[in-house]
């Protein structure tokens, strides 16, 4: 049973990633391909994670070795699975934060409230700035490479970067700047936030990094048992009675 929870935690997750429409897994899941198909990978998972409590209560109940030799060979593959994606994501922290980077700089390059087709990844690139304070990828900066911005010389601002009251009824599109008529700006003329969003997301992941690590220990833990029992059942069993598997 505690297995086909965790199960059903990891497919959950999975979908979530999918699913989610309104924050920075939004923005990654509709930029980068790598990962819709490790959100595909998750539900495949928990999908098999669910099969394999299954099997694995079925085989202790009925005193299976087969059932309970796969259960311990599926569970030994995720977990070598989950430790070698850490391993990777780890190493390749430094490739993985360059593709960041490429994919909010690109975003933020094209961003036009007017463009429809592209409506969803702009809203969540929004409801990222609005949520965590902060503006551009590294800085406000990274706005000055917008074309609509360049051709409004610098009088327009992102309105989900404003840091200011007057704005907070509006998180998308662009606001006007209080300047005369014909003048220029440049982004430290905007009432924005200063901060980054790179800033924010890497003290979010610093300040949750415990709960991060406690939930993946824990489910390494959880698995690791898993595996210690049923090859302790298969040990035990010395005959086998495959009358006892229920027939459809």
């Amino acid at each position: 049973l505690l297995f086909q929870i965790l199960g059903a935690v990891i497919l959950g997750f999975g979908i979530w990633i999918l699913a989610d429409k309104t924050s920075f897994i939004a923005v990654l899941q509709m930029s980068s391909p790598s990962l819709k198909t490790g959100a595909y990978i998750l539900i495949g998972v928990g999908a098999l994670t669910m099969l394999m409590g299954f099997l694995g209560c079925l085989g202790a109940v009925n005193e299976i070795r087969c059932l309970l030799g796969l259960y311990f060979t599926c569970l030994m593959v995720i977990l070598i699975t989950q430790v070698a994606a850490g391993l990777v994501i780890y190493f390749q922290k430094e490739t993985l934060k360059e593709e960041l980077s490429r994919i909010v700089g690109s975003l933020i390059e094209n961003y036009d409230p007017s463009n429809d087709d592209e409506r969803n990844l702009q809203d969540a690139w929004d409801y990222v700035q609005t949520q965590v304070a902060c503006c551009g990828w590294t800085g406000a900066k990274d706005w000055e490479n917008n074309e609509i911005l360049i051709n409004k010389s610098m009088t327009m601002y992102p309105c989900s970067c404003s840091n200011s009251s007057d704005n907070f009824e509006v998180d998308n599109g662009f606001c006007n700047l209080d300047v005369p008529v014909n003048s220029t700006a440049t982004y430290a003329d905007w009432p924005v936030h200063e901060q980054g969003c790179m800033d924010g997301v890497e003290k979010w992941l610093k300040d949750n990094l415990g709960i991060i690590l406690g939930v993946c220990t824990g489910v390494a833990v959880i698995e690791l048992l898993g595996m210690i029992l049923s090859i302790s059942l298969c040990k035990n069993i010395h005959s086998e009675d495959y009358t006892k598997v229920p027939k459809s």
